[in-house]
């Protein structure tokens, strides 16, 4: 009988464990539901290719703004969806006119600058003016003779980091509600922390002619590649509601939750704007020269995917160079016009607006450390005029308390000051290489730190 009971009582501990066991399991599968279904661990994903690269915040959120579900009643009875808009979307498609004005305005090789000849009328031969072989982000005032010509290429890389000092990776933005003054559930906003890659490959073809000895024409062909990727993480902030059904996010699978993120990316490459450059000599005495010269931008590049302005440019500008024994110092001076295009304006519409023109010079100098070298230094700058100029300012939410980082734009004339720095190698007699870093001397506009270039130029 004691064995019975005894056999009776771990049976009986054997079930209790068992059900423990079973309970422990259960409530293990529960919290694992609960946590992988959890918004704030798992934020629903959205990626959106583009076939436009200009429309990229227009993509990425939809043509109507950020859009929330809500499961509150209409008056009818029905549900809607909560539209949330933002300077951010209206406004920040002015990256796209900064991003373009890069590419047109950055300050590539000067393409007669290497070679420059004379013809001697004693000698019968053409000699060469210089021992430099000159500037490579300017022009000097020599030509390169006439009957003369040169081709070559370029190849530079813009790796963009910042816009006005703030890191492109880490830009906010906030989203308020339709006619969210009415306070209430409307008191709701979307915060937005967006990460923005922007790389540019930029690969030019020069030729030079010499008309005659005072006088050249130049064409640069660009061929570019962008690449762009955004990706925007956005909450909900529940300012004036509390019921999670209010506003929310819905996944494709049908859960709900505060938090989603949405990213856009596309990739373009093609024939960029094409630039016709008239340079002459006005005054030569000695080593020193006084030059005039236009630069006439033909807008061949698509300006919806941003490989190009999308409207016309002249740039007529002056140079003064000289040179006292090995050192040759040289200034520029312009002043670029811009025609209009849909990137000032709205390209998803396709209304033109004006892009910024701007006041371009540069100072610099070329030292020739030997027969076969040429080190090169510039200080580029433009004074950009009336341009889209973004800003940090904080959000003060309709609860007094509440307040989040927030950018917007202003229309402002602003300089942006660069440097470069490169070295020229004859590699024969009549072949340069050509290297340079381009380099940030302030926070203005959008900005890539450093800039690396590099290019062969053959003259015969």
């Amino acid at each position: 009988m004691d064995g019975s009971l005894r056999s009776s009582a771990n049976g009986d501990a054997s079930e209790r464990r068992g059900r423990f066991v079973g309970r422990a399991i259960l409530a293990s599968l529960c919290v694992l539901a609960s946590s992988t279904a959890s918004p704030a661990q798992t934020p629903f994903n959205v990626a959106v290719p583009l076939n436009q690269l200009a429309l990229v915040f227009a993509h990425l959120y939809g043509p109507n703004g950020l859009i929330v579900d809500s499961l509150a009643r209409l008056p009818t009875g029905a549900t809607h969806s909560a539209h949330f808009n933002s300077d951010f979307q209206a406004e920040f498609v002015q990256f796209g006119t900064a991003l373009t004005r890069q590419l047109v305005s950055v300050a590539l090789p000067s393409p007669p600058a290497g070679f420059t000849y004379q013809f001697d009328p004693a000698l019968g031969v053409f000699q060469r003016t210089s021992q430099s072989f000159g500037p490579i982000l300017a022009e000097r005032a020599q030509t390169i003779g006439g009957g003369r010509a040169s081709l070559g290429f370029a190849y530079q890389r813009f790796s963009f980091d910042t816009i006005e000092g703030l890191d492109l990776r880490r830009v906010p933005a906030v989203f308020t509600h339709d006619s969210f003054e009415l306070r209430g559930g409307r008191e709701d906003v979307v915060t937005t922390l967006n990460s923005i890659d922007a790389d540019v490959n930029h690969l030019t073809m020069f030729v030079t002619y010499g008309v005659g000895d005072r006088f050249d024409v130049s064409l640069a062909a660009p061929v570019v590649s962008v690449d762009v990727r955004v990706v925007s993480d956005a909450r909900i902030r529940r300012i004036g509601t509390t019921n999670p059904e209010i506003h929310f996010f819905r996944s494709a699978d049908g859960e709900i939750g505060d938090r989603r993120i949405f990213t856009a990316f596309g990739r373009a490459a093609g024939i960029g704007d094409v630039t016709v450059r008239l340079k002459g000599t006005a005054m030569r005495e000695g080593q020193t020269g006084f030059a005039v010269g236009l630069d006439i931008r033909i807008p061949t590049g698509d300006e919806g995917n941003l490989l190009g302005a999308g409207g016309p440019g002249v740039h007529p500008f002056i140079i003064w160079s000289t040179t006292r024994a090995r050192v040759s110092p040289h200034v520029n001076l312009g002043y670029l016009w811009n025609g209009s295009s849909v990137l000032a304006g709205d390209a998803a519409t396709g209304e033109a607006r004006d892009v910024p023109d701007h006041v371009s010079y540069v100072a610099g100098a070329d030292f020739a450390l030997g027969r076969r070298l040429t080190l090169a230094f510039d200080v580029v700058g433009a004074f950009l005029l009336d341009a889209p100029r973004l800003v940090q300012r904080d959000f003060h939410a309709l609860d007094g308390r509440s307040v989040f980082p927030n950018i917007g734009f202003i229309d402002d004339s602003f300089n942006q000051l660069s440097g470069g720095i490169g070295i020229k190698v004859g590699l024969l007699d009549n072949l340069l290489l050509d290297t340079n870093l381009l380099f940030t001397l302030d926070r203005h506009g959008l900005r890539d730190k450093v800039s690396p270039l590099v290019g062969l130029e053959y003259a015969f």
